[in-house]
């Protein structure tokens, strides 16, 4: 029987030299396997006159060996012993699997995705089938070669034609963090020796371009048309329920504070800066109306990290006229079925037409939120701690001073001349 006591570990280059070593030093006196920690099946075995192997086990008493530890590398026998033990979960025959696999020593970009790349992002990042799909979608002419066929060189042509397609820059360095990453893991876990994708750096960005925020006529306009928007859903709810009660018809509960959901999520937002995603995840237990702070957790954040927001005065009374109509358990606010809020484009969109505002984002709220600061003299490592950022290079990006703000102040020089 061979030797396998000694429990998993890391199959590598390294290790199968120093068992060989071993085995000629006279230290291995009976066949050796190694059981590979990160793939179940894969195993090295190593003969005391220092011969090595690789073998896939299939199931209970069905081995193939894979080949010769001298001529395939740990990543060759691995993505073989993938392919085998793939096959059988199919119900296709291993040993044919095997066969097309020896024609290629590294996989497919769809076959690093599908097995490896993808089951791993899922489990291991927030984000990770999203960033999965999205490297599927914008590198699909990538889907069929080999990692190591997708060099430098193509990922320039391909970023050629993305900005002549009329993608942004900010799109393309996105894209391109992703399938860098996903690379990057490629050659962490030895399937290909470096990542090809190491020279290639992202586009250069105006990193202090125009960050909009609303003036102040904006503002009230915005304001007024969420005042309008409640108004006339309070009243069409009182005329539907005059038309029931004439009928006879069981009626439906009158509109409080708020007619629905919009106004206190806008109102929110411009008055602590949440992501959208952010305010989508808020719960009933993030939210201290005593203290007048909400905490955004670190497992719904962009950073990973918790942080909390001090509540203003119009934010808290914002929030205890909407517990005080919805509830004071689950969501804050609650989407379709009870889950979470996954749009609100459709009223947003209605909203702005209303209030005559353009080329504004919901996102643009939390640059508002960080203008405001800014000019109402908060320093921005304050500013930097409220919207989460981890680097204050991002504030001085979403937060630096309004125009007309720097106006104001190289003005004093004239007052001080007169």
């Amino acid at each position: 029987m061979p030797d396998d006591t000694a429990g998993p570990r890391a199959i590598t280059q390294n290790l199968v030299r120093s068992l060989a070593k071993q085995a000629k030093d006279g230290e291995i006196a009976k066949p050796t396997e190694v059981r590979d920690r990160d793939l179940k099946g894969f195993i090295l075995r190593v003969q005391p006159s220092g011969r090595a192997s690789y073998i896939v086990q299939l199931g209970r008493g069905r081995r193939i060996t894979i080949g010769d530890a001298a001529i395939l590398t740990p990543t060759q026998a691995r993505n073989r012993a993938k392919a085998a033990l793939g096959a059988v979960a199919d119900g296709r025959d291993p040993k044919a699997a095997l066969k097309v696999e020896e024609g290629s020593t590294t996989p497919t970009l769809d076959h690093y995705l599908t097995h490896t790349y993808g089951p791993w992002a899922e489990a291991n990042r927030k984000t990770g089938a999203g960033t999965v799909a999205r490297i599927r979608s914008v590198f699909a002419e990538f889907l069929d070669k080999e990692l190591t066929a997708i060099t430098a060189w193509s990922v320039e042509k391909w970023r050629k034609s993305r900005l002549q397609a009329g993608r942004t820059v900010n799109t393309c360095n996105r894209d391109l963090m992703c399938l860098k990453a996903a690379m990057t893991k490629a050659a962490d876990w030895e399937l290909i020796d470096r990542s090809p994708l190491a020279t290639v750096r992202p586009g250069k960005v105006d990193t202090s371009g125009v960050v909009r925020y609303l003036s102040g006529d904006e503002e009230q306009r915005l304001r007024a048309a969420l005042a309008r928007r409640d108004d006339d859903m309070k009243a069409a709810r009182a005329r539907a329920n005059a038309w029931r009660a004439a009928r006879d018809k069981p009626l439906k509960p009158e509109l409080d504070t708020y007619a629905d959901h919009l106004t206190p999520m806008v109102l929110l937002s411009l008055n602590t800066g949440l992501r959208r995603g952010e305010l989508f995840n808020l719960h009933w237990r993030d939210i201290d109306l005593d203290r007048a702070t909400l905490a955004v957790r670190g497992d719904g954040a962009k950073s990973g990290n918790t942080r909390h927001i001090p509540l203003n005065a119009e934010a808290a009374a914002v929030l205890k006229a909407w517990q005080d109509q919805t509830s004071s358990e689950g969501y804050v606010f609650v989407g379709r079925g009870g889950g979470r809020f996954d749009n609100i484009k459709k009223g947003w969109t209605a909203l702005l037409a209303d209030a005559c505002i353009s080329n504004f984002r919901w996102h643009d709220t939390r640059h508002h939120f960080a203008s405001r600061l800014v000019m109402a003299g908060v320093d921005l490592n304050t500013v930097r701690e409220l919207l989460g950022h981890s680097d204050l290079k991002m504030t001085l990006r979403y937060a630096h001073l309004a125009p007309e703000h720097k106006a104001a102040a190289v003005a004093r020089l004239m007052e001080q001349a007169s």
